[in-house]
């Protein structure tokens, strides 16, 4: 797995699909609130003034010089739910993101939120 701190420096990077296509930009990583451990990101992708994010798992995704590459298919990250420019998803949007790639989805005990910018 990639360690947060690790994918802090590939901000801004190339986001890649596994056959090497590139459809974005790494715009923030998200972790799993229950284990702190990075489980999304967003990437730009758009026009430069058209822009929007989309939300994407990190799991099985790997860094190389220059990008990220993903596990999943540029075509599902595009059409996946997204966020505003800020990179906050409304709370009611979350689980979406998580149904989008089949993904369980498990707010906290409270209710808080499964996912938490960092």
């Amino acid at each position: 797995m990639i360690q947060t701190a690790d994918i802090r420096e590939w901000r801004n990077q190339a986001v890649v699909d596994p056959g090497g296509h590139k459809f974005g930009e790494l715009e923030s990583v998200y972790v799993d609130t229950s284990a702190d451990e990075p489980a999304m990101a967003t990437v730009r992708v758009g026009l430069p003034t058209r822009h929007r994010l989309v939300f994407v798992p990190l799991e099985g995704a790997t860094v190389g010089p220059g990008y990220v590459r993903v596990a999943h298919d540029r075509r599902l990250v595009k059409r996946s739910p997204s966020t505003g420019t800020d990179g906050v998803p409304p709370f009611e949007d979350e689980e979406a993101v998580f149904r989008r790639y089949g993904l369980d989805y498990e707010p906290g005990a409270n209710g808080e939120r499964q996912l938490a910018r960092r």
